[in-house]
């Protein structure tokens, strides 16, 4: 919903790195239904009243598919075991929770993803398309265990996680029209639906404890002077009616499961690394000694490391404070000069070359506006809620990336 995935659509086009291949990763395709039926419980990670306990990573993201599939990871420490049920409820180790997450072969969701299994928990990517995104997380899958599940088995899998984590949404990097717009709204609403009725369909004893789903700082509407915390009130541009529904989609669980599962909104940032996102596009034009900013330069960029937004959902799934509304962004949003003016620095390269506001308008139309405008956020909930962010100034985030 911010400019995350439009920026540098303006100066480059961003070749897609060729996919890692997988080692010892082995994949067989039962279908949930044909798996024999076990007695299971409540995955281990949630209290009595299902708020969620210990510090396990966890996390993950989309794409689909049509048939469950089940990947273990090889390798020389014992695997943890997981049993899929008819019912589609699990068993893990003591100790490891299970989540259900759909938008998981996305930015933020694949680095979620190679997270969670590194902690030895189990994941079940709700997609669209299972071979895709089995393809998509080869390099993600590094340990533990993955279970795809296309959307008529979504319902399936999700009794018994600890939590489900929703990524799911069509891009928005594109030029608007009508048709584009109205699948924007309806792709998130669609799959934020499909997960929420999964959950209120829950036997209470096997409902997850958390329901994390995106949002946008989008949700504000822009300003050149105003600040926006998770109390400020939503914007009336058509980002920000698509924020609204999208949350509104989510919110409806905590009053159809009493409460009793928690509702965390991330409503997400400009999210910076090396290979996607806003910053993947621009690195190109610098390195070219083209680079420079959008427009005049002077529209806020609240930006947050990778590495930070996968902390946060973390926190999310783990932390019982953090519910309701949540911005994902560093303490120190910059201006659109500044941001370029620090990548610059960091590469040893000018920031010289804006692009003018009218080639912007001219490529994205309406859309332009996300560019050439945007909004000051502060992550108060996250920081009252105890999180610390490793990546707190832009100058420290690139050196982290680029070093």
């Amino acid at each position: 919903m911010s400019a995350t995935h439009i920026h540098a659509t303006v100066r480059a086009t961003h070749a897609t790195p060729p996919r890692a291949r997988s080692r010892g990763v082995r994949f067989a395709q039962p279908s949930i239904a044909a798996l024999p039926k076990t007695s299971t419980t409540r995955c281990p990670g949630l209290s009595s009243r299902g708020a969620l306990r210990g510090d396990d990573a966890l996390a993950a993201s989309i794409l689909g598919g049509s048939t469950a599939t089940r990947a273990t990871h090889l390798t020389s420490r014992k695997p943890t075991v997981v049993v899929v049920a008819a019912g589609g409820a699990s068993q893990t180790a003591k100790g490891r929770m299970c989540v259900a997450i759909s938008g998981a072969s996305g930015f933020v969701g694949s680095r979620l993803v190679a997270k969670l299994l590194a902690g030895g928990h189990e994941v079940r990517v709700l997609t669209r398309d299972v071979n895709a995104a089995r393809m998509a997380l080869r390099g993600s899958m590094t340990g533990g265990n993955v279970t795809f599940v296309s959307p008529e088995k979504w319902a399936a899998a999700i009794p018994g996680c600890t939590g489900v984590v929703n990524l799911a949404g069509e891009p928005i990097s594109t030029r608007w029209n009508p048709a584009i717009k109205a699948e924007i709204m309806a792709s998130r609403i669609k799959a934020t639906k499909r997960i929420a009725d999964a959950i209120a369909a829950c036997e209470p004893d096997r409902r997850p404890g958390v329901l994390v789903n995106a949002s946008a700082i989008g949700f504000y509407g822009t300003s050149e002077t105003r600040t926006f915390d998770e109390e400020a009130p939503a914007g009336g541009d058509y980002l920000s009616k698509v924020c609204q529904a999208w949350e509104a989609t989510a919110e409806e669980v905590e009053r159809t499961c009493d409460g009793a599962t928690r509702v965390v909104v991330l409503r997400l940032g400009i999210v910076l690394d090396r290979d996607g996102g806003a910053l993947g596009k621009m690195l190109p034009t610098f390195q070219i000694f083209a680079g420079g900013p959008m427009g005049d330069g002077a529209q806020w960029f609240s930006w947050v490391h990778r590495e930070d937004a996968v902390g946060i959902v973390v926190e999310s799934l783990t932390n019982p404070e953090m519910r309701g509304p949540v911005n994902v962004t560093a303490p120190n949003p910059v201006r659109m000069g500044e941001m370029c003016a620090a990548l610059g620095r960091t590469l040893g390269r000018p920031s010289w070359l804006p692009v003018p506001d009218f080639a912007i308008q001219a490529l994205l139309g309406e859309g332009a506006t996300v560019v050439l405008q945007g909004q000051k956020v502060a992550p108060n909930a996250a920081l009252k809620a105890g999180y610390k962010f490793k990546y707190e100034r832009i100058d420290d985030a690139l050196q982290n990336i680029l070093r």
